[in-house]
């Protein structure tokens, strides 16, 4: 899923930040919050029913048969809307993330560019501005990545020899319970391994992709 969601991601990214360019200008700085806002509203809506479908393989270790029955159930029950449940958390937590992480790549790179003397950023340049802006947006999203967890994994509650009840319950209402029961840090757990995790993987992933972008923008020059 992750190679489908980053292929869309960054493709509407581009498209929309080279249509907000023509008509606002190179240097308008909302264009990275707009342009992350709606690259991410288009994956995560694409990609968020697999999400749920992984998540339930891996949280009760479903074989394809049960998974079959499982989506069945759901769709009879609930209708085909009910394949995006957790659409809401994850769009809280991603969208947020995506504007925040592209506003704050694009200020970093351009500063770093300046206090470096140069016009073009370097490699390390475009990793380090990955790297620092996807920390700071992972740790101002974290409690919504708790609650979109919480929410696909408790879809259901199972009694022994019972049929399952579906749970109905607000994202914000799993935000109180977290906190009643663990305090304000329960929102954060985690916050160390999703660091691990996202800060060498947004570094790797934008300096990767500017560096094939330009790669092959320069290559297509060269033919023309």
């Amino acid at each position: 899923m992750a190679v489908p969601a980053t292929v869309i991601y960054f493709t509407c990214y581009d498209q929309v930040s080279a249509f907000l360019r023509a008509k606002l200008g190179e240097n308008e700085t909302r264009i990275p919050i707009v342009a992350g806002t709606v690259a991410r509203l288009g994956a995560v809506t694409v990609i968020s029913t697999l999400e749920l479908t992984r998540t339930k393989v891996q949280s009760k270790k479903f074989s394809y048969k049960e998974l079959h029955q499982f989506v069945s159930m759901k769709v009879s029950e609930e209708g085909w809307i009910s394949l995006w449940k957790g659409w809401a958390p994850t769009i809280l937590r991603d969208v947020p993330f995506s504007a925040m992480y592209w506003y704050n790549y694009e200020i970093l790179k351009k500063w770093l560019c300046e206090k470096s003397g140069l016009y073009e950023p370097t490699f390390m340049i475009k990793f380090a501005s990955g790297a620092l802006s996807g920390s700071f947006a992972a740790v101002a999203t974290l409690p919504f990545d708790v609650v979109k967890t919480q929410k696909q994994t408790q879809l259901w509650t199972y009694s022994s020899g019972r049929v399952p009840v579906p749970l109905r319950v607000s994202t914000w209402a799993i935000m109180k319970n977290i906190v009643s029961e663990n305090g304000f840090s329960g929102l954060f757990t985690g916050l160390i391994p999703r660091l691990i995790k996202i800060a060498p993987a947004c570094a790797i992933i934008i300096s990767t992709y500017e560096f094939g972008k330009t790669f092959f923008q320069k290559q297509n020059v060269k033919r023309q």
